[in-house]
């Protein structure tokens, strides 16, 4: 797995101005979860499991369209934007 960790993107907010983004974290994580560490993969970026739901749930949509798609994209999206925002805020103060 290590040669996965040199595949990833290196986060050019942080490389620039020092201070991490809202995204710092996610690609960790994904490599966490292909490792079968599930709760680190929480810990390095909470929101991992509702935006892979997330992500999950537009493919699927993209093939079977559900009558209230429309309302759990938003739904989940609102879910995200506050775990996202409400992580960035913990490890940022």
């Amino acid at each position: 797995m290590q040669a996965l960790n040199d595949y990833m993107l290196p986060c050019l907010n942080k490389k620039l101005f020092g201070i991490e983004c809202m995204g710092c974290g996610f690609q960790r994580s994904i490599a966490l979860i292909f490792k079968g560490q599930f709760a680190d993969a929480f810990y390095m970026y909470p929101a991992v499991y509702t935006l892979l739901l997330l992500f999950i749930f537009i493919v699927i949509n993209m093939f079977k369209n559900y009558k209230h798609a429309y309302k759990i994209i938003v739904i989940l999206a609102i879910i995200n934007t506050i775990i996202i925002i409400t992580n960035f805020i913990l490890k940022t103060f």
